[in-house]
């Protein structure tokens, strides 16, 4: 099957590349590297993820998918500071996906990238993150994909309001999401996830969860592609 477009073109089991090769013999870090075109994409990216608690002031959030970007190269996916700063462990193939929360007031796109970095890089970055704090600077803020004919068509670069960039070292493999408000307008405070899910936070994103859009998106699809890849990947080879 050809790489999937909006959301009307990924029926459920769709796969995100026409290769559908056969599954890797490999498992763990291995496994991971070859899921983005071996898991289906309903796998990757759910097309509704609940999220129990994950809302301002514990409350349950819901976000819809509204659109699937085809699968990709990282050229022009990044502004040039973030592209930089993923370059040591390289691009293998991106995939993006965009979701709405239930009131279709906020928007979040989602990402995997696939790098081509072993363990030893991935770790490595991870630490370069974690030290600098690279997850904290605006001018480090992930893209959206902002697909025609959805709620997310104007959420472009000036609309990104809160932010999560996590660096896996499991697995080949970084997971972001950046948010902003589905009615296109401009923010000029964008504020990482983990400074607008404080507790007392009162930026205009922390107060519409935006942050918590962004950090709980990011999870569950981490945790969906640690399952299906990843622990998944480890298993089989145990078992073999």
């Amino acid at each position: 099957m050809l790489g999937v477009g909006l959301l009307g073109g990924a029926g459920a089991g769709a796969w995100l590349s026409e290769d559908t090769g056969g599954r890797s013999g490999g498992h763990g870090f291995e496994a991971a590297r070859a899921a983005w075109h071996e898991v289906p994409v309903d796998e990757l990216f759910p097309r509704t993820l609940k999220g129990k608690a994950a809302g301002p002031g514990g409350a349950d959030r819901r976000w819809t998918r509204v659109a699937v970007a085809r699968d990709s190269g990282c050229a022009h996916a990044f502004d040039p500071t973030l592209a930089k700063a993923l370059s040591p462990v390289g691009c293998n193939r991106l995939l993006r996906a965009t979701y709405a929360d239930e009131t279709t007031s906020s928007v979040t796109t989602v990402g995997l990238l696939f790098t081509k970095g072993d363990e030893e890089a991935m770790r490595g970055l991870r630490k370069r993150f974690a030290v600098e704090n690279l997850g904290e600077r605006t001018d480090l803020m992930p893209r959206p994909y902002a697909a025609r004919g959805t709620v997310a068509a104007d959420f472009g670069d000036a609309q990104r309001a809160s932010w999560t960039v996590r660096v896996l070292s499991d697995a080949p493999v970084v997971v972001y999401a950046v948010s902003g408000f589905a009615d296109g307008r401009v923010v000029t405070d964008p504020q990482a996830a983990a400074d607008a899910t404080r507790k007392g936070e009162t930026s205009a994103p922390a107060q519409a969860g935006l942050g918590h859009d962004a950090q709980g998106i990011a999870d569950r699809v981490e945790r969906g592609l640690r399952h299906s890849a990843v622990d998944g990947g480890e298993q089989k080879g145990n078992e073999q």
